[in-house]
């Protein structure tokens, strides 16, 4: 909190909406200490906006293009002091049934006055949403993968990633730029994203439209073996025995 009053950040991709929000913001303003450090239109945005301007409370909404709400709250987890997160939504069946099994505060639009006081007034008391609460409740894979680095969070948009590689408790995500280490473990990863990814090896997923050609590759004293060429970076990566029929489940020309 900054100087006794409640940090709030808006997010919603209507400007209406936002403007509404402000509005109420204004008038609950004269029974609590608040303070709106600022607004975005998507959850990318708010993430760059908190890093900025940290905030304690978020109203966020949950449809957005580019990142929704959901994967937005995942995302502010890995900051070190996250902010209390109140969804806002129209009325929407599953998602209200979703909050309200796990205690998860919202707000239902048009939002209203007291409801929206209500919400603040307890925000401190309420417990901060468990990351794999939000796991189990997103509908859709992620849009991007994040990294906390320096306390700040690195988003790493999921259509760059070459391939995912599983070393000890970490996974390396490999761009065409950089490596990173994400804790998630890869079975969760090819869980979410299978339509994208496939298993190569028991520790790599491969990015399937990053699959350049597969190319036999012998070895000294052992039988000749699968490798993959990815596109991108001057890499090869093994095949194991037990994958090797993605050679001709993916149809590619081998080399």
């Amino acid at each position: 909190m900054s100087g006794g009053k409640l940090r709030i950040a808006i997010t919603d991709d209507e400007a209406p909406a936002r403007n509404r929000i402000k509005n109420l913001l204004e008038d609950v303003s004269e029974m609590l200490p608040i303070e709106l450090v600022g607004e975005a239109d998507n959850g990318r945005a708010l993430l760059e906006l908190v890093e900025e301007h940290p905030a304690d409370v978020v109203l966020l909404d949950i449809r957005m293009p580019e990142m929704d709400g959901l994967e937005a709250a995942r995302h502010l987890q890995k900051l070190e002091d996250p902010p209390h997160v109140v969804f806002t939504t129209a009325y929407d069946d599953y998602a209200v049934s979703a909050f309200e099994l796990h205690a998860i505060d919202y707000l239902v639009k048009p939002i209203r006055l007291r409801r929206l006081h209500d919400a603040l007034s307890r925000v401190r008391s309420i417990t901060r949403i468990p990351l794999d609460v939000l796991n189990e409740m997103a509908p859709d894979a992620r849009t991007h993968l994040s990294i906390q680095e320096r306390g700040k969070v690195q988003l790493v948009p999921v259509a760059e990633i070459l391939y995912l590689r599983a070393e000890l408790k970490y996974v390396t995500i490999r761009t065409a730029q950089r490596e990173l280490l994400l804790e998630e473990s890869l079975s969760s990863l090819e869980e979410e994203f299978g339509d994208r990814f496939v298993r190569i090896h028991r520790n790599c997923l491969v990015a399937r439209e990053y699959i350049e050609a597969f190319e036999k590759e012998s070895q000294p004293g052992a039988e000749a073996r699968w490798v993959i060429r990815v596109r991108g970076v001057n890499e090869k990566l093994p095949v194991s025995r037990r994958q090797q029929s993605i050679v001709r489940q993916l149809g590619k020309k081998a080399c």
